[in-house]
This record gives structure tokens, sequence and C-alpha cells, in this order.
């Protein structure tokens, strides 16, 4: 009987070893630090990460359009006026004053 259990024992602890070895192996390929989701993870960091580049790259653009148009030459005097008096809530005599609302500013 003993030795029965020993040629048992024998022909299922090599298989054994080597199924979970392969268990192993497999779950560290799915769940690992380098696994499939790991790298899933990184893709998602990666999209994120280039989207809030393109959204860096809009606004430097949108600022540099800002200050190329502060320029001595590019700065309209008419429009200087108008926003300075609009930010200082001030008007001339002849100016036609139409008040706007709380829910509706001008700027």
């Amino acid at each position: 009987m003993i030795i029965f259990l020993r040629r048992g024992m024998s022909t299922i602890c090599a298989p054994l070893l080597f199924l979970l070895l392969t268990a192993y192996f497999l779950w560290n390929a799915l769940h690992g630090d380098l696994g499939i989701k790991a790298y899933q993870h990184q893709k998602t960091l990666q999209t994120e990460a280039q989207s809030a580049l393109a959204d860096a790259h809009k606004e430097q653009t949108i600022w540099r359009r800002r200050v190329l148009a502060l320029n001595e030459r590019a700065l309209d005097p008419d429009m200087l006026d108008e926003r300075s008096r609009a930010m200082l809530n001030s008007s001339l005599k002849d100016d036609l004053v139409i008040p706007y609302g709380e829910k509706h500013p001008l700027y």
C-alpha cells in the first residue's frame, strides 16, 4: 500500500508543480507590475497626458496670440478706450449708456 502511495505521489507531484508554476506565471502576466492590466493602465495615463498636452498647446497658442496683440502697432485705440471704460465703469457726457442686469453682464 505504501509503494502504491509513493508511486501516486511521484506521478502527481511533477505535473502539479509545473501546473502551479504555469498558473503563477499566467497570474503575473495578467496582474503583475508589468502585466497586461498594468499596461492598459499606463496606456490610459498616456492618453490623458496627451490630452493635457494638447490642451496646454492650445492655451499656449491663445496666450501667444494675446501677447502678440499687445504690440503697439496692433492695439486699436478705439477698442482700448472702449475696454478701459468698461473695466473702469466710466463714460463720457455724450455716451449712450444701456444698463445690463446682473444676470446679463457685459463682460
